[in-house]
């Protein structure tokens, strides 16, 4: 019974445009327009929020391990595309993010401070809302 459910292939989950890295090769900037980009790639994952020419596509392959390593997933292909496009709808341009490419993006380190005082107005309030609160748990 146990045997009949395993596999020995791994299951792989894929999300997103299929082969996006080949099928990006054929969008030729200053000549591929909208009607073409829709053909070959399918409609965006995303269009940017503060440009609505600005248009993503999302290719992410993963593959579940076995079950001795209990399930956890390895990301193999992670691919995202950025068109940008001119107010006619033709591309201007256009560039690819690959897996190798999202390791090396450094984050800030930078910690946020606190820029209150213990004897603040905001301290006090949020101090007395605390106390109100725990007193009516007690209550209870």
């Amino acid at each position: 019974m146990l045997l009949t459910n395993c596999s020995i292939n791994k299951a792989v989950r894929h999300h997103g445009v299929h082969k996006l890295n080949e099928k990006q090769e054929s969008l030729i900037i200053n000549k591929t327009n909208i009607n073409d980009i829709k053909r070959i790639l399918g409609p965006p994952s995303t269009i940017g929020d503060f440009d609505s020419a600005v248009w993503i596509y999302i290719e992410r392959k993963n593959e579940i391990s076995s079950i001795i390593k209990l399930g956890k997933e390895k990301v193999l292909i992670n691919n995202v595309l950025i068109l940008e496009l001119d107010k006619y709808g033709v591309l201007i341009k256009k560039q690819i993010k690959t897996l190798d490419d999202m390791n090396t993006i450094k984050f800030a380190s930078g910690k946020t401070e606190n820029n209150y005082q213990k004897q603040s107005f905001v301290y006090d309030f949020l101090s007395g809302m605390r106390q109100k609160i725990n007193r009516s748990n007690k209550n209870k």
